[in-house]
Protein backbone atom coordinates (compact mmCIF):
# COMPACT_ATOMS: atom_id res chain seq x y z
CA UNK A 1 0.00 0.00 0.00
CA UNK A 2 1.39 3.60 -0.64
CA UNK A 3 1.88 6.26 1.98
CA UNK A 4 -1.23 8.89 2.35
CA UNK A 5 -0.02 11.79 0.10
CA UNK A 6 -0.06 15.11 2.16
CA UNK A 7 -1.63 17.10 2.87
CA UNK A 8 -5.07 15.57 3.20
CA UNK A 9 -8.13 17.94 2.66
CA UNK A 10 -10.77 16.96 5.26
CA UNK A 11 -14.33 18.47 5.64
CA UNK A 12 -16.32 17.92 8.44
CA UNK A 13 -13.30 17.67 11.11
CA UNK A 14 -15.05 19.24 13.71
CA UNK A 15 -18.07 16.81 13.93
CA UNK A 16 -17.89 13.78 15.78
CA UNK A 17 -15.92 11.34 13.37
CA UNK A 18 -14.21 14.20 12.32
CA UNK A 19 -12.65 14.83 15.43
CA UNK A 20 -11.04 11.30 15.71
CA UNK A 21 -9.86 11.33 11.95
CA UNK A 22 -8.14 14.49 11.65
CA UNK A 23 -6.15 13.85 14.94
CA UNK A 24 -5.53 9.91 13.85
CA UNK A 25 -3.74 11.68 10.67
CA UNK A 26 -1.76 13.82 12.36
CA UNK A 27 -1.01 11.45 14.97
CA UNK A 28 0.66 9.38 11.94
CA UNK A 29 2.43 12.20 10.83
CA UNK A 30 0.42 13.28 7.55
CA UNK A 31 -0.41 16.80 7.21
CA UNK A 32 -4.37 17.82 7.61
CA UNK A 33 -6.27 20.98 5.84
CA UNK A 34 -9.57 21.48 7.43
CA UNK A 35 -12.32 23.20 5.50
CA UNK A 36 -14.68 25.03 8.18
CA UNK A 37 -17.16 27.77 8.18
CA UNK A 38 -15.94 30.92 9.05
CA UNK A 39 -18.32 31.25 11.50
CA UNK A 40 -17.70 27.65 13.19
CA UNK A 41 -17.30 28.11 16.59
CA UNK A 42 -15.91 24.12 17.03
CA UNK A 43 -13.35 25.25 15.29
CA UNK A 44 -11.22 25.71 18.16
CA UNK A 45 -11.29 22.39 19.20
CA UNK A 46 -9.27 21.25 16.06
CA UNK A 47 -5.63 19.99 16.99
CA UNK A 48 -3.67 22.89 16.27
CA UNK A 49 -1.12 21.03 14.23
CA UNK A 50 -4.39 21.32 11.83
CA UNK A 51 -3.91 23.40 9.09
CA UNK A 52 -7.30 25.60 8.60
CA UNK A 53 -8.59 26.87 5.79
CA UNK A 54 -12.06 29.03 6.11
CA UNK A 55 -15.20 28.58 3.82
CA UNK A 56 -18.54 27.16 3.11
CA UNK A 57 -18.80 23.87 1.74
CA UNK A 58 -21.07 25.14 -0.97
CA UNK A 59 -18.81 28.11 -2.08
CA UNK A 60 -16.76 26.84 -5.43
CA UNK A 61 -14.09 29.34 -4.35
CA UNK A 62 -13.62 28.12 -0.54
CA UNK A 63 -12.88 24.39 -2.46
CA UNK A 64 -10.70 26.26 -4.97
CA UNK A 65 -8.56 27.59 -1.88
CA UNK A 66 -8.74 24.50 -0.14
CA UNK A 67 -7.63 21.80 -2.70
CA UNK A 68 -4.88 23.90 -4.00
CA UNK A 69 -1.77 21.25 -3.73
CA UNK A 70 -3.79 18.89 -1.89
CA UNK A 71 -2.79 14.75 -1.42
CA UNK A 72 -6.17 13.34 -0.94
CA UNK A 73 -10.09 14.62 0.26
CA UNK A 74 -11.80 13.21 2.61
CA UNK A 75 -15.30 14.08 2.71
CA UNK A 76 -16.82 14.08 6.26
CA UNK A 77 -18.96 16.91 7.01
CA UNK A 78 -22.72 15.68 6.91
CA UNK A 79 -26.29 17.05 8.16
CA UNK A 80 -28.04 14.28 10.47
CA UNK A 81 -31.11 16.80 11.63
CA UNK A 82 -33.65 18.56 9.59
CA UNK A 83 -37.18 19.43 9.26
CA UNK A 84 -37.45 19.21 5.36
CA UNK A 85 -35.08 17.71 2.47
CA UNK A 86 -33.93 20.96 2.02
CA UNK A 87 -32.01 20.90 5.11
CA UNK A 88 -29.87 18.40 3.88
CA UNK A 89 -29.15 19.30 1.45
CA UNK A 90 -26.19 21.66 1.62
CA UNK A 91 -23.90 19.66 3.49
CA UNK A 92 -25.27 16.24 2.18
CA UNK A 93 -25.82 16.57 -1.40
CA UNK A 94 -24.65 20.01 -3.14
CA UNK A 95 -21.67 20.12 -1.06
CA UNK A 96 -20.42 17.01 -2.52
CA UNK A 97 -21.38 18.39 -6.04
CA UNK A 98 -19.57 21.32 -5.80
CA UNK A 99 -16.20 19.78 -4.45
CA UNK A 100 -16.66 17.22 -7.11
CA UNK A 101 -17.01 20.05 -9.94
CA UNK A 102 -14.20 21.44 -9.03
CA UNK A 103 -11.71 18.75 -8.40
CA UNK A 104 -12.63 17.86 -12.22
CA UNK A 105 -11.27 21.32 -13.28
CA UNK A 106 -7.71 20.00 -11.69
CA UNK A 107 -5.02 18.90 -13.86
CA UNK A 108 -4.57 15.69 -11.97
CA UNK A 109 -7.69 15.58 -9.13
CA UNK A 110 -6.56 14.39 -6.52
CA UNK A 111 -8.45 10.68 -4.96
CA UNK A 112 -11.65 11.66 -2.24
CA UNK A 113 -13.25 9.55 0.15
CA UNK A 114 -16.79 10.33 0.85
CA UNK A 115 -17.76 9.13 4.25
CA UNK A 116 -21.58 8.55 3.22
CA UNK A 117 -24.18 6.09 6.17
CA UNK A 118 -25.84 2.85 5.59
CA UNK A 119 -29.11 4.70 5.50
CA UNK A 120 -27.90 5.42 1.74
CA UNK A 121 -29.05 2.42 0.71
CA UNK A 122 -32.46 2.76 1.40
CA UNK A 123 -33.23 6.08 0.57
CA UNK A 124 -36.79 5.98 0.46
CA UNK A 125 -36.83 5.97 4.37
CA UNK A 126 -36.27 9.33 4.83
CA UNK A 127 -35.18 12.84 3.92
CA UNK A 128 -31.67 11.89 5.68
CA UNK A 129 -31.27 8.70 3.77
CA UNK A 130 -32.19 9.87 0.60
CA UNK A 131 -29.66 12.81 0.98
CA UNK A 132 -26.79 10.66 1.65
CA UNK A 133 -27.94 8.79 -1.54
CA UNK A 134 -27.69 11.72 -3.58
CA UNK A 135 -24.58 13.00 -2.19
CA UNK A 136 -22.96 9.74 -3.78
CA UNK A 137 -24.89 9.94 -7.02
CA UNK A 138 -23.03 13.48 -6.70
CA UNK A 139 -19.40 12.11 -6.54
CA UNK A 140 -19.98 8.69 -8.53
CA UNK A 141 -21.97 10.18 -11.31
CA UNK A 142 -19.52 12.81 -11.95
CA UNK A 143 -16.19 13.42 -14.01
CA UNK A 144 -13.83 11.84 -11.04
CA UNK A 145 -12.45 8.68 -11.86
CA UNK A 146 -10.67 7.82 -8.19
CA UNK A 147 -13.40 7.99 -5.50
CA UNK A 148 -14.31 5.60 -2.70
CA UNK A 149 -17.76 5.71 -0.98
CA UNK A 150 -17.65 4.37 2.97
CA UNK A 151 -21.22 3.51 4.44
CA UNK A 152 -20.88 2.94 7.93
CA UNK A 153 -23.82 1.97 10.18
CA UNK A 154 -24.43 3.31 13.57
CA UNK A 155 -20.92 4.33 14.96
CA UNK A 156 -20.41 5.07 18.51
CA UNK A 157 -17.70 6.21 20.76
CA UNK A 158 -16.07 8.81 22.75
CA UNK A 159 -18.06 12.27 21.68
CA UNK A 160 -20.97 11.06 20.09
CA UNK A 161 -24.23 11.84 20.97
CA UNK A 162 -26.34 9.83 19.15
CA UNK A 163 -25.88 6.11 20.45
CA UNK A 164 -24.53 7.01 24.08
CA UNK A 165 -28.02 7.98 25.21
CA UNK A 166 -29.62 4.59 24.10
CA UNK A 167 -26.10 2.97 26.22
CA UNK A 168 -26.94 5.25 29.27
CA UNK A 169 -31.00 3.67 29.14
CA UNK A 170 -29.39 0.29 28.40
CA UNK A 171 -26.87 0.57 32.04
CA UNK A 172 -30.09 1.46 33.33
CA UNK A 173 -31.99 -1.54 33.05
CA UNK A 174 -33.46 -0.88 29.86
CA UNK A 175 -33.33 -1.58 26.08
CA UNK A 176 -35.73 0.04 24.27
CA UNK A 177 -36.43 -1.55 20.81
CA UNK A 178 -37.77 0.71 18.03
CA UNK A 179 -37.93 -2.28 15.57
CA UNK A 180 -39.58 -5.66 15.10
CA UNK A 181 -38.90 -8.54 17.41
CA UNK A 182 -35.53 -9.65 16.36
CA UNK A 183 -34.47 -6.19 14.77
CA UNK A 184 -30.59 -6.40 14.03
CA UNK A 185 -28.21 -4.26 13.79
CA UNK A 186 -24.39 -4.11 12.80
CA UNK A 187 -22.09 -0.83 14.78
CA UNK A 188 -18.66 0.31 14.17
CA UNK A 189 -16.57 2.18 16.90
CA UNK A 190 -15.50 5.37 16.16
CA UNK A 191 -11.70 4.19 16.16
CA UNK A 192 -12.10 1.48 13.86
CA UNK A 193 -13.85 3.83 11.51
CA UNK A 194 -11.13 6.31 10.94
CA UNK A 195 -8.77 3.18 10.73
CA UNK A 196 -10.61 2.33 7.72
CA UNK A 197 -10.78 6.09 6.29
CA UNK A 198 -7.21 5.93 6.14
CA UNK A 199 -6.88 2.76 5.22
CA UNK A 200 -9.20 3.61 1.79
CA UNK A 201 -6.03 6.53 1.94
CA UNK A 202 -3.46 4.02 1.67
CA UNK A 203 -4.98 2.26 -1.24
CA UNK A 204 -6.89 4.57 -3.61
CA UNK A 205 -6.30 2.04 -6.64
CA UNK A 206 -7.55 -0.72 -5.13
CA UNK A 207 -10.69 1.04 -3.85
CA UNK A 208 -11.25 3.19 -6.92
CA UNK A 209 -14.66 3.06 -8.35
CA UNK A 210 -16.17 1.20 -5.11
CA UNK A 211 -18.29 1.56 -2.32
CA UNK A 212 -18.38 -0.51 1.59
CA UNK A 213 -20.62 -0.93 3.91
CA UNK A 214 -18.16 -1.78 7.36
CA UNK A 215 -18.96 -2.46 10.19
CA UNK A 216 -17.02 -4.09 13.72
CA UNK A 217 -16.90 -7.65 12.08
CA UNK A 218 -19.99 -9.82 13.80
CA UNK A 219 -21.38 -11.57 11.51
CA UNK A 220 -25.10 -11.17 11.19
CA UNK A 221 -24.96 -7.58 13.48
CA UNK A 222 -26.94 -7.40 16.78
CA UNK A 223 -29.53 -8.22 18.56
CA UNK A 224 -31.29 -6.11 21.39
CA UNK A 225 -30.13 -8.69 23.71
CA UNK A 226 -26.61 -8.99 22.55
CA UNK A 227 -26.32 -5.01 22.74
CA UNK A 228 -27.57 -4.78 26.46
CA UNK A 229 -25.55 -8.15 27.32
CA UNK A 230 -22.16 -6.15 25.95
CA UNK A 231 -23.10 -2.51 26.88
CA UNK A 232 -24.70 -3.44 30.49
CA UNK A 233 -23.00 -6.65 31.27
CA UNK A 234 -25.94 -8.03 32.49
CA UNK A 235 -29.24 -9.05 31.43
CA UNK A 236 -31.97 -6.51 30.58
CA UNK A 237 -35.49 -5.76 30.17
CA UNK A 238 -36.04 -5.41 26.36
CA UNK A 239 -38.92 -3.03 25.59
CA UNK A 240 -40.08 -2.98 22.02
CA UNK A 241 -41.39 0.78 21.07
CA UNK A 242 -44.75 0.47 18.79
CA UNK A 243 -43.94 1.79 15.34
CA UNK A 244 -47.31 3.89 15.46
CA UNK A 245 -45.91 5.49 18.70
CA UNK A 246 -42.72 6.18 17.32
CA UNK A 247 -43.89 7.97 14.17
CA UNK A 248 -46.41 9.93 16.32
CA UNK A 249 -43.58 10.74 18.40
CA UNK A 250 -41.86 11.58 14.72
CA UNK A 251 -44.66 13.82 13.93
CA UNK A 252 -45.29 15.51 17.29
CA UNK A 253 -40.96 16.64 17.34
CA UNK A 254 -41.71 18.19 13.31
CA UNK A 255 -44.31 19.75 14.09
CA UNK A 256 -42.42 21.58 16.89
CA UNK A 257 -39.60 21.83 14.88
CA UNK A 258 -41.46 23.78 12.72
CA UNK A 259 -43.33 25.96 15.19
CA UNK A 260 -40.11 26.95 16.73
CA UNK A 261 -37.51 27.15 14.10
CA UNK A 262 -35.28 24.15 15.42
CA UNK A 263 -33.64 21.28 13.32
CA UNK A 264 -35.05 17.79 14.55
CA UNK A 265 -33.22 14.43 15.20
CA UNK A 266 -36.53 12.01 15.23
CA UNK A 267 -39.33 12.67 12.63
CA UNK A 268 -41.48 10.10 10.87
CA UNK A 269 -38.84 9.63 8.68
CA UNK A 270 -36.01 8.82 11.54
CA UNK A 271 -38.81 6.44 12.75
CA UNK A 272 -38.99 4.40 9.77
CA UNK A 273 -35.41 4.24 9.42
CA UNK A 274 -35.31 3.03 13.42
CA UNK A 275 -38.28 0.32 12.73
CA UNK A 276 -36.40 -1.63 10.02
CA UNK A 277 -36.00 -5.02 10.82
CA UNK A 278 -32.02 -4.76 10.03
CA UNK A 279 -29.22 -2.51 9.44
CA UNK A 280 -26.17 -4.93 8.34
CA UNK A 281 -22.89 -4.80 7.05
CA UNK A 282 -20.03 -6.86 5.59
CA UNK A 283 -16.33 -6.08 5.15
CA UNK A 284 -14.84 -9.36 2.97
CA UNK A 285 -14.53 -6.82 0.42
CA UNK A 286 -13.28 -3.81 2.18
CA UNK A 287 -10.77 -5.98 3.81
CA UNK A 288 -9.15 -7.31 0.97
CA UNK A 289 -8.76 -4.19 -1.12
CA UNK A 290 -7.36 -2.37 2.18
CA UNK A 291 -6.19 -4.92 4.65
CA UNK A 292 -8.36 -3.44 6.78
CA UNK A 293 -9.71 -5.36 9.79
CA UNK A 294 -12.11 -3.65 13.10
CA UNK A 295 -10.38 -4.01 15.96
CA UNK A 296 -13.23 -3.00 19.14
CA UNK A 297 -16.42 -5.00 19.11
CA UNK A 298 -19.12 -3.46 21.06
CA UNK A 299 -18.27 -5.74 24.67
CA UNK A 300 -14.60 -3.85 24.58
CA UNK A 301 -15.89 -0.33 23.09
CA UNK A 302 -18.74 0.08 25.60
CA UNK A 303 -16.29 -1.07 28.70
CA UNK A 304 -14.21 1.59 27.50
CA UNK A 305 -16.64 4.13 27.51
CA UNK A 306 -17.63 3.77 30.74
CA UNK A 307 -14.49 3.23 32.43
Amino acid sequence: MAAVPSPVLLTGATGFIGRHLHVLLLDRGIAVRALVRPASAARAALDPRCEVVAGELTDPAAWSRALDGAGAVVYGAGAVRGRDYQDFVPANVAGVAIMAAVMAELAAPPPVVLLSSLAASRPYLSHYAGSKRAGERALTDSALARWTVLRPPAVYGPGDEEMRPLFDLVRRGIALRPGPPGQRLSLLHVDDLVRAVAAALTAPEACRGQTFAIDDGKPGGYDWGEIARDVAGRPVRELGVPFRLLRGLGALNLACARLFRYAPMLSPGKARELHEANWLCDNRAFTHATGWRPEVDLEHGAAALYS
